[in-house]
């Protein structure tokens, strides 16, 4: 059992902070910015809530962070209030948000310049991966300090790998993303099309599934696709923040990706249709309208 201390309780670090304790066992500490929520969870989950990141982070052997971007990060680590002013010499922050890599490598720095150890770590699999534990968890940082973390990360994991130094984690989930967004345009396209055509959707995937053509997003979302249902999953505005974040990287490392900056303006007019909240898979819904 290890001391922990998790902070942020959206839709996915609520439920990975419930694994922690239920599965994994540890001694869990939360913190959220809304604090009715944090009271919840330790309602839920019999661990303790902290009323700062700071508080929450005290004697922790890792401390989880799980926000919105690259400046919820910094609020929640940096400060009087925050992570570091609260953690205790060797330990590990892991930052399980989606976030840019150069900022991976500034909390990499900052912590060990404070004797801490750092991990990034995004997430994959949405909030069913995070409800049901088994996220796909990509990280970056010392192999020493991966082997030490990785018993407490499989609490909400599937599948945990160490893709190299800090920043190689979010470079990973970048390159996730990106292939997200190619599989998901294509297969609104084909649907579309087969609509056009007059064809059974169902018996046309019930055939292309088990070929080449198949993938998680096909097996997993064309139901609901056309059912013109897209009130679940992850949301559009959540995307066009990491393809955001794919599209500044590619700028810095002279990356070409035409099909994901294409992809990101139809996500844009999907925002204007009024589906900022909607799931990624409602690129159908652009080509239907």
């Amino acid at each position: 059992m290890a001391k922990t201390a998790f902070i942020g309780l959206g839709v996915m670090g609520y439920p990975m902070a419930g694994h922690l304790k239920a599965k994994g066992g540890h001694d869990v500490t939360v913190f959220n910015r809304s604090a009715e929520k944090a009271q919840k969870w330790a309602g839920e989950h019999g661990g303790a809530h902290a009323t700062t990141p700071r508080e929450a982070a005290d004697g922790a052997d890792f401390v989880f962070t799980c926000v919105g971007n690259d400046d919820d990060v910094r609020s929640v680590v940096y400060g009087d209030d925050g992570v570091f002013a609260g953690m205790k010499p060797g330990a590990t922050l892991i930052d399980n948000t989606t976030a840019s890599a150069e900022l991976a490598r500034e909390l990499d720095a900052a912590a060990r310049e404070k004797g801490f150890k750092f991990i990034d770590a995004p997430v994959s699999g949405g909030q069913a991966g995070a409800e049901n534990g088994v996220l796909t968890v990509m990280c970056g940082g010392e192999e020493a300090d991966f082997a030490a973390a990785k018993p407490v990360i499989d609490a909400y994991a599937k599948m945990v790998g160490l893709m190299g130094p800090a920043g190689s984690g979010q470079l990973t989930k970048m390159m996730n993303q990106i292939c997200i967004a190619g599989l998901v345009e294509g297969l609104s396209e084909a649907i579309a099309f087969g609509q056009k055509s007059g064809l059974d959707i169902e018996k046309v995937i019930g055939v292309i599934s088990k070929g080449a053509a198949g993938s998680w997003q096909m097996e997993n979302r064309y139901k609901t696709m056309i059912a013109d249902h897209y009130e679940h999953g992850f949301a559009v505005e959540w995307m066009r923040k990491d393809l955001g974040i794919c599209l500044a990287e590619a700028r810095r490392n002279g990356a070409t990706l035409p099909v994901t900056a294409l992809v990101d303006q139809f996500y844009a007019e999907v925002e204007a249709m009024g589906g900022k909240r909607w799931d990624t898979s409602s690129l159908l819904a652009r080509l239907n309208r």
